[in-house]
């Protein structure tokens, strides 16, 4: 869609209190979710914090041209339990996770440095439309069972319940759920197409509400007749409230650790290493990924402007400030990309009021708290949609290629099957994603058709396909 406020324009203060807060329901939670997953008393509150100064420094080092927040990482969830195993005697815990953190910063910040000075013309060689497509595509749909997941009420694929031919069981619970999801589905639709002014720029926020209201509905009715399965919100955590995060370096810092001998130490900070840097090898691919989607939305080539080494740059100590005080490494946000599109606000400034708003709410117990409270039917809800438009942004790149040619062909179908199929690679504690090995086995089937069959000509009235132009 058409964007309503470009890169530069600035809403009115009130309309950015109100954008802001749209944005951070959209990352929330995937951002909250690493450290719930990871455990050992991380805190979530503190993981927000740590997103909303990542953001900031990202935006600095872009020079607030990329309008993008920086959430925890799913990527590094094996590296960050790492951390606290290290597979010897010697286990800094969340000083290891911070060591960690500033190794994958390196990589970034390294091969920052490479461009500036090499130049990043072998990025788009590398990576033409016919590879960035299908990978942005699939970036999206590899999130789509997370989707289903949600709106059916599980946090995760451990806990759905499934019949001997891996199909979903549908009761009174999930039913109820998936319908609390399809009526925040549903008024997000109705919002983003018919609404008018700010209810067009707004529909997640509209959306979230609605949802949360049918599941308060359902909640009431089960506890007045004692119905479990109609109890989709929990306020049980109103109980524990934690008024101030704890913060990784404090822990980290402040801890008595068993170093162990020389050897051991040594053993363990190179596992740290194993499990770290790979992993920052991989968000490389996505970080390019994520910028070529946002690139096509805002119609700027941020590769460009503020260039490549820029972005990179500001990942990498983005996601070194994200774990510093949250102990998760960060990294760009399709949500918050998805969130840009469909609202239709890119205003950066909305992106600086995201991450103080999240710093601010860090604090705020009764806040984020009643944010953990969102079910996740409605953020299953909400999910379809982020997740659906970052597929089907990744399948608009392919409008440029010229797909009767089978040296496009190949590489597209490679990328888009692999990286559905979920094929992935253990090696060690290494797991390589569905994403890079699609994108590296896309690339690597370019390359070798490079020089293989030429495309047929584009036809009269349409643009050379992009791919083409660099052969």
């Amino acid at each position: 869609m058409k964007l309503v406020y470009n890169v530069s324009d600035r809403p009115k203060a009130g309309q950015i209190i109100v954008f802001a807060l749209q944005q951070l329901l959209a990352i929330l939670a995937a951002t909250i979710a690493v450290p719930a997953i990871v455990g050992n008393g991380m805190s979530q509150s503190a993981a927000l914090f740590g997103a909303g100064v990542g953001t900031l420094v990202y935006l600095v080092l872009t020079k607030f041209r990329s309008p993008v927040f920086l959430g925890s990482s799913f990527a590094f969830l094996s590296s960050m339990f790492a951390a606290f195993a290290g597979g010897v005697s010697a286990s800094l815990g969340y000083l290891g996770m911070i060591i960690g953190a500033v190794m994958a910063g390196l990589v970034y910040v390294i091969i920052a440095i490479v461009i500036r000075f090499a130049g990043a013309g072998w990025v788009n060689k590398l990576m033409p439309a016919v590879i960035i497509g299908p990978t942005v595509a699939i970036i999206g749909l590899s999130l789509s069972g997370n989707a289903v997941l949600n709106s059916l009420g599980y946090a995760n694929a451990g806990e759905a319940l499934v019949d001997a031919n891996g199909s979903y069981i549908v009761n009174l619970s999930t039913g109820v759920n998936l319908i609390v999801a399809l009526v925040t589905l549903t008024v997000i639709i109705v919002c983003s197409v018919y609404g008018r002014k700010m209810a067009k720029m707004i529909p997640f926020i509209i959306g979230i509400c609605a949802g949360y209201a049918v599941a308060l509905c359902f909640t009431l009715i089960g506890n007045s007749a004692n119905i479990d399965a109609l109890k989709i919100l929990d306020f049980t955590a109103f109980k524990d409230m934690k008024w101030i995060p704890g913060f990784t370096f404090l822990t980290a810092f402040g801890g008595n650790y068993d170093y162990g001998t020389v050897g051991s130490m040594g053993k363990y900070i190179a596992a740290i290493a194993v499990a770290y840097v790979p992993v920052a090898f991989v968000v490389f691919a996505e970080h390019i990924a994520d910028h070529k989607n946002l690139s096509s939305i805002i119609e700027a080539d941020l590769l460009e402007d503020p260039g490549l080494h820029r972005t990179l740059l500001g990942d990498g100590i983005g996601s070194m400030a994200g774990a510093f005080f949250g102990g998760c490494p960060n990294t760009t946000y399709g949500e918050s990309v998805g969130c840009v599109a469909i609202s239709g606000n890119a205003s950066v400034i909305t992106t600086v009021a995201t991450a103080i708003l999240a710093i601010v709410a860090s604090f705020i117990a009764p806040f984020t708290t009643f944010l953990a409270t969102i079910p996740y039917c409605v953020m299953g809800g909400v999910c379809i949609t982020l997740y659906g438009f970052i597929a089907v942004s990744g399948l608009k790149m392919l409008q440029k290629v010229n797909l009767d040619s089978n040296r496009n062909l190949f590489p597209a179908s490679i990328i888009l099957i692999c990286g559905v199929g979920g094929l992935k690679l253990l090696f060690g504690s290494i797991t390589i994603t569905s994403i890079a090995v699609a994108l590296i086995l896309g690339i690597l089937a370019n390359v070798i058709l490079a020089k293989g069959e030429k495309a047929p000509a584009a036809k009269a009235g349409e643009k050379e396909p992009e791919a083409e132009k660099k052969e």
